[in-house]
């Protein structure tokens, strides 16, 4: 996790900023190693009640979405490798150098082992979304988008994403986007994998909605999607909250940004009526992990929510 300071644009709210940022990685700690770079250790570490399993690091950051600019690791050989590829802040609208250098940072320091490469490609680690098994789901909208890659055409893209994180296929969704989501349509804000049979997404069901026909297309074309023996996905709605809003700016509330642990999933909400059913929905999909609601109002204020605020890093050794 990369955590809220003055230069970000949490500046307004520091203090309210930084609650929903300790709330999560205290729910992440408390079973899970966790690297948190910001930019004053002693200062940050003053936030926990308990730091056993955190990690300070001090490094300067733009923002906070670790999600984005975090490694992207893939096993070779049975070995960890991390693919550091390049962030420009989704297509260039907002200052990403400093950003860019933090998965570099942390394996030259020693917080990261294993293999490294620095990847002339740019790509977001919310805009793709794997089963772990050969299966990568993504949006035509971010990936084909011309302020990421604009020499590469579709194929090429694709083909140069299958090398390099190990795929055997590609499934594009054409259609889905929220309101006030900076990131051209980010996968991880739509639809994302339970298991490699077993997809989630967002859903709308009112007509008076401005998500409704875009989110339907989706749903259709996920109905028409296919896992590698042939047989259709699972496909397990996940309704909108209702709307928020900021200054008369529409959020991108969404319950799809929820985060997978080893031993739970933090799943984020926004102080809304469809808060306990989605709770209940969560424990019947995931029945082995804790199920651990997070308030993100805060955080989809900047545009983002749970699952962007992080960056899982796989075990060094392959299990």
């Amino acid at each position: 996790m990369a955590f809220p300071h003055a230069g970000t644009d949490w500046a307004k709210d520091l203090k309210g900023a930084l609650t929903p940022f300790v709330r999560i990685a205290s729910s992440i700690a408390y079973n899970e190693p966790l690297i948190i770079v910001c930019d004053d250790a002693e200062k940050t570490k003053q936030l926990f009640c308990e730091i056993r399993n955190i990690t300070f690091v001090e490094l300067p950051t733009n923002d906070t979405w670790a999600r984005d600019f975090g490694p992207i690791t893939v096993y070779i050989d049975g070995k960890r490798k991390f693919l550091d590829f390049t962030f420009n802040a989704w297509g260039g609208k907002f200052e990403s150098a400093l950003d860019n250098a933090v998965t570099r940072e942390l394996v030259e320091k020693g917080y990261l082992y294993g293999d490294y490469e620095k990847v002339d490609f740019v790509l977001e680690g919310g805009s793709v979304e794997s089963d772990g098994k050969g299966t990568l789901l993504t949006t035509s909208r971010c990936l084909l988008n011309p302020n990421r890659n604009p020499h590469m055409n579709k194929a090429q893209i694709e083909d140069f994403l299958k090398e390099k994180l190990c795929l055997k296929r590609i499934l594009w969704l054409d259609y889905g986007e929220l309101e006030g989501d900076d990131t051209d349509a980010h996968i991880d804000t739509l639809a994302r994998f339970v298991d490699e049979r077993t997809i989630a997404y967002v859903a709308c069901n009112d007509p008076e909605d401005s998500h409704y026909e875009e989110l339907k297309k989706m749903e259709e074309q996920l109905k028409s999607f296919r896992t590698p023996d042939g047989e259709p996905y699972r496909l397990v709605p996940l309704p909108l909250p209702s709307p928020k809003y900021k200054e008369g700016r529409r959020l991108p509330a969404t319950y799809a940004n929820f985060l997978i642990t080893n031993h739970a999933v933090l799943l984020p909400v926004y102080n809304d009526e469809k808060d306990k059913e989605i709770t209940e929905l969560f424990k019947g999909l995931f029945p082995m992990r804790e199920i651990i609601p997070i308030d993100c109002s805060k955080l989809i204020e900047e545009g983002g929510s749970l699952h962007c605020v992080t960056m899982q890093i796989p075990s060094f050794f392959e299990e």
